[in-house]
C-alpha cells in the first residue's frame, strides 16, 4: 500500500475514498505535506464548473479552532498571518493540521504579512497557498511571483526546500512529465489584495505583466476606504463607487477571478458573493461575536432583575410558621 496519500494506481484520493470526490480531495497532492491543485480549483470555480470556493477565515492564532473547523468540510480555512500573532512554527502546524485533520477535503491558505522573500517561502513551504496584501504596483506583483515560483526560467528566486518533501514518499508530483518544482508552482495559488485607489489604478498594469502567474484578486475594502479617508467597510460613496467600476473592468478584461468576503444576512451573502470564485463566508471572530452576544442578550431577556433577598426572607417567614 501507498503511504505518500495514493492508492496502489497512483490516484491522489487514496483508497479510503474510492468515488471520484466532491470536495476538494478532488485537487489534492499526492502528498497532504503539498499544496492542493488550487490554481485549478480557482479556475474551476470562476468557469462555473465547481461552486464558489467557500472559505472560513480563521482571524486567531488558534491551533484549537482549526482542529475543529477542519472537520466541518470548508473548502478552504484561510490563516490571517497578517493580522494575528504567531511564529513560523505555529503557522506551519496550523496549515499541516488543516489539511490532515480534514484528510484533503479542506484546503490551507494563508494571508501572509506584507511581501518579506522568505516568509513567502516559509508560507508556502507549509503546503498552503497565499493571499498576499497591499499590492500596489507592478514592481510589487513581480516581486511576489518571483519569491513564491521555483526556477529562473520564470524568474522564481523561491528556495527548494530539501527536508520538506521527502524522496519517494511526499515528492510525488501530480504530473509525471514535471518535476517537483514546476509541479508546485502550478498547484500552489496567488490571491492579491488591492487595498487602494492607487492600486485598483494600477491593477490593469499589474495583471498585464503578472497575470498569468496570479490567480484571484481581492479588493480590500477596509483599507481601501481608510485610505481614501471614508468610513468602514463599504459605502455608496461617488468616488468608492468608482473605484469598485475600474476594480470590476479591470477583472472582466482580464477574466480574472473575484475573491473576497460574503456574510450577513442571506440576502447579503447572496449579493456579496456574486461573482465571486473565492467567498470568505465565516470566521471565528466573527461567528465568536455573533454567538456571544446572541447567548448574552438573551440571558439578559430571561433573566431581569430580581430581589431574591426579600423573596428569601418571606420563603423564610412561611417556613418558620
Amino acid at each position: 500500500m501507498a503511504t505518500n496519500g495514493t492508492d496502489a494506481n497512483g490516484s491522489a484520493n487514496g483508497t479510503a475514498h474510492a468515488a471520484v470526490p466532491t470536495d476538494m480531495r478532488a485537487y489534492r497532492a499526492p502528498s497532504l505535506l503539498q499544496p492542493h491543485r488550487a490554481r485549478d480549483a480557482l479556475r474551476d470555480a470562476h468557469e462555473g464548473k465547481i461552486p464558489p470556493l467557500q472559505v472560513y477565515f480563521l482571524m486567531l492564532s488558534a491551533p484549537s479552532i482549526i482542529k475543529v473547523i477542519a472537520q466541518v468540510g470548508y473548502d478552504v480555512i484561510l490563516i490571517d498571518q497578517e493580522h494575528a500573532p504567531m511564529d513560523i512554527g505555529e503557522m506551519t502546524r496550523m496549515a499541516h493540521d488543516i489539511q490532515l485533520v480534514s484528510e484533503g477535503r479542506t484546503m490551507a491558505w494563508i494571508r501572509i504579512c506584507g511581501h518579506d522573500h522568505a516568509n513567502i517561502g516559509y508560507a508556502l513551504d507549509t503546503g498552503a497557498s497565499i493571499m498576499v496584501p497591499q499590492v500596489e504596483t507592478v514592481e510589487d506583483a513581480k516581486h511576489i511571483v518571483s519569491a513564491a515560483k521555483f526556477g529562473k526560467k520564470i524568474n522564481g528566486t523561491r528556495s527548494a526546500p530539501p527536508g520538506r518533501w521527502l524522496p519517494g514518499i511526499s515528492d510525488i508530483g501530480t504530473n509525471s512529465e514535471l518535476t517537483l518544482w514546476e509541479n508546485l508552482n502550478n498547484q500552489a495559488a496567488i490571491i492579491i489584495q488591492v487595498e487602494s485607489k492607487e492600486a485598483v489604478d494600477n491593477l490593469d498594469a499589474i495583471l498585464t505583466e503578472c497575470g498569468e502567474h496570479i490567480d484571484a484578486v481581492w479588493l480590500g475594502s477596509l483599507d481601501c476606504r481608510v485610505s481614501m479617508g471614508l468610513p468602514g467597510f463599504w459605502g455608496e460613496e461617488p468616488e468608492f463607487m468608482a473605484v469598485i467600476e475600474t476594480l470590476n473592468k479591470t477583472l472582466r478584461k482580464h477574466d480574472m477571478p473575484y475573491a473576497g468576503a460574503a456574510m450577513g444576512t442571506p440576502e447579503q451573502v447572496k449579493a456579496m458573493g456574486e461573482g465571486k470564485a473565492f467567498t470568505a463566508i465565516q470566521g471565528d471572530v466573527f461567528s465568536l461575536l455573533a454567538g456571544a452576544a446572541e447567548n448574552l442578550g438573551q440571558a439578559r431577556a430571561l433573566m431581569p432583575a430580581v430581589n431574591i433577598s426579600a423573596a428569601n426572607k418571606k420563603a423564610a417567614e412561611l417556613d418558620a410558621k
